[in-house]
């Protein structure tokens, strides 16, 4: 079945360019003065809390990992975002979710079996499964897009290589606005071995995981600890802040039980406040201006001229 083209990008030029128009006009920043890590140290000691925009943080007509969608994002609101990279059987490391291309684009066939010069010719589409305007990027222009206006969090995928994803991140210049995500202890160590300079995203359900890979030879502080999406640990965070360990909690999820979803369904968005102020740093979500929102009125947002964070003015 043809999937439908969105009705509002009728005039775009599909040879656009990649990055953005607006050249970070009127955009927030979140740029690192000294460290990324000394920039989260600094927001957590200032009582702020920075949003992760999930999958670039996507919404009607903008979709999932495009930079478009993350210029629209940071057009509105001081933020972080949480990416996908694939890598194609020809060697493009390219922002990808899925293991096949049938979700999100107007091409079928799995991630391993299509060739770059395929998938640069075709369109993404949105949650709704409108065709959109935009092109799938790929990881080397989403860094150019990203340097010196906020640091991007890495979700490796199957295909993608974690040499030449690092490689890429060097290249660009981009190893101090990155946090590269591991899902297990064998992913930590490795990374770690390959890009001692870059934090790490690690799980850590209690406080002796965190021990348990310091030992495993990943120091503390290379890592960020991501403490899940289900319920809020208090007690754990007060713990990771006592060894100087930034927070990350998720609230996203398809699930309707997740927390962005019952918050929507509910209209009950100050929970977002009120996890900040329960110890998380780092807000992982699918509702990245909700969220803010929220944090904005319990003044607990990442403010302008604070911890590395601006905000241009128009024509700048």
């Amino acid at each position: 079945m043809m999937k439908p083209t969105f009705a509002g990008a009728c005039l775009f030029l599909a040879s656009a360019p990649a990055v953005s128009a607006q050249d970070g006009q009127g955009q927030w920043r979140v740029v690192p003065d000294d460290t990324l890590s000394a920039q989260l140290d600094c927001l957590e000691a200032e009582g702020r809390t920075m949003i992760s925009a999930h999958r670039g943080g996507p919404s009607p007509g903008l979709p999932e990992n495009a930079i478009p969608t993350m210029d629209a994002v940071l057009t509105a609101i001081p933020a972080v975002m949480e990416v996908d990279v694939a890598q194609s059987p020809d060697g493009v490391l390219y922002l990808m979710h899925d293991r096949t291309l049938d979700r999100t684009t107007t091409g079928t066939g799995n991630v391993t079996d299509v060739p770059w010069t395929t998938v640069e010719t075709l369109f993404l589409v949105d949650g709704a499964g409108w065709v959109t305007p935009y092109r799938v990027p790929t990881l080397q222009d989403t860094l150019r897009w990203a340097k010196d206006r906020t640091v991007i969090q890495i979700d490796f995928k199957r295909s993608a290589s974690f040499e030449d994803t690092i490689s890429a991140i060097r290249a660009e210049g981009m190893f101090n606005q990155v946090i590269l995500i591991a899902y297990t202890a064998g992913q930590a160590q490795r990374l770690h071995s390959l890009a001692p300079e870059m934090l790490i995203s690690y799980s850590i359900g209690k406080p002796g995981d965190l021990a348990e890979i310091v030992e495993a030879g990943v120091p503390a502080d290379r890592i960020v600890a991501f403490t899940g999406t289900r319920t809020a640990r208090p007690d754990l965070y007060r713990e990771l802040d006592r060894q100087d360990v930034e927070v990350i909690f998720g609230t996203l999820g398809r699930s309707p039980n997740s927390i962005d979803n019952v918050n929507a369904r509910f209209g009950t968005d100050e929970r977002y406040a009120e996890l900040s102020e329960g110890g998380v740093d780092v807000l992982a979500t699918d509702r990245p201006r909700a969220a803010a929102s929220a944090l904005e009125s319990a003044n607990r947002l990442p403010q302008a001229g604070v911890c590395g964070v601006s905000r241009n003015a128009p024509g700048e």
